[in-house]
C-alpha cells in the first residue's frame, strides 16, 4: 500500500519557491527537495498570487526515520548496479562478436591505414 500523502510546511514551500526565485531550475529543486515538479509549479503559483496568505495551512512533513532512509538508498543503488551490469554484459557481447569474427573494429581502421602507404 503506498504511504499517505506527504504534508510540508509553511516555511518548506517557502523555501522551494525562494530557490525558484533565484534561478534553481524546477527540475533541480525538485529532485534536491524529493518533490514532484507539478507541486512545485503549484507552489510557486500560489505564492505570486498571494505571498502573505499562501501556504496557511498546518501541514507538517512526517520525517523519514534513518532506518527508511537507507534502504531507499540502497534500493537506488541496487538498480543502478543492475543498470550497469547490463551496459557491461551488452559491451562483453559487442566484444565477443568482434573477436569471432576476427576483425576488431580498432584493428579495421589502423589496418585501413598502414595498406599501401610507403615505409
Amino acid at each position: 500500500m503506498a504511504d499517505p500523502r506527504r504534508k510540508f510546511t509553511r516555511e518548506f514551500k517557502v523555501a522551494a519557491v525562494r530557490r525558484l526565485q533565484a534561478g534553481f531550475t524546477v527540475g533541480r529543486v525538485a529532485r534536491e527537495l524529493e518533490v514532484n515538479p507539478n507541486q512545485l509549479h503549484t507552489w510557486r503559483r500560489q505564492f505570486e498570487e498571494r505571498p502573505n496568505t499562501a501556504f496557511s495551512g498546518e501541514g507538517r512533513r512526517r520525517e523519514e526515520s534513518p532506518i527508511a532512509e537507507l534502504e531507499r538508498k540502497i534500493c537506488q543503488q541496487a538498480m543502478e548496479i543492475d543498470f550497469l551490469k547490463g551496459c557491461l554484459r551488452q559491451i562483453e557481447d559487442l566484444r565477443k562478436s568482434q573477436a569471432e569474427t576476427a576483425n576488431p573494429r580498432s584493428t579495421q581502421r589502423s589496418g585501413a591505414k598502414g595498406k599501401g602507404a610507403a615505409r
